[in-house]
């Protein structure tokens, strides 16, 4: 059996792998091609871990948000484009989901206004950007859904 880790500062990868209640070379096995020596440098930023390694310690820790992690803290693509989202109970993405959608009703008109001749003019400006706000709020709220969905199938949360 692996030893416990007792260092500081663990990463998010490594509290992940803990948190499933896998030994490095437990996961190392269940994962096949990553090493546990592969797996302790990822965990330690001596490495920089592939996306399809992350996909599959995300699958194999049964942590979905490891992919959100990766993209909005790791890839420098993501870290511009990708925001954080944080897994919720589905009673709270529900309800920002309902209010942000109520938002965007009364914004509908406004966003057909200002879009309708394919310019936005600079007196147009301000509330085009209130407008994309409220999108990103469905955005992230949707990606929280998806998100929780996906914990819900890996975690067996699902009855039948």
């Amino acid at each position: 059996m692996g030893k416990r880790s007792t260092r500081e500062n663990k990463s998010r990868l490594q509290l992940s792998r803990e948190e499933a209640g896998l030994t490095r070379e437990k996961a190392s096995e269940l994962m096949e091609y990553i090493s546990d020596d592969r797996i302790d440098k990822i965990e330690r930023g001596i490495l920089e871990a592939r996306p399809e390694e992350i996909i599959t310690m995300s699958e194999c820790y049964k942590d979905p948000e490891l992919c959100n992690y990766y993209c909005s803290h790791e890839c420098p693509i993501g870290r511009k484009y990708v925001p954080e989202v944080k897994l919720k109970d589905l009673s709270q993405i529900t309800l920002e989901m309902l209010a942000s959608l109520n938002n965007m009703e009364k914004e509908k008109n406004r966003l057909i206004e200002i879009t309708v001749d394919g310019a936005i003019t600079k007196d147009e400006q301000e509330d085009f950007n209130k407008i994309k706000e409220e999108l990103d709020s469905i955005s992230l709220s949707v990606s929280a859904l998806k998100m929780w969905i996906d914990n819900a199938i890996l975690t067996g949360k699902f009855t039948e």
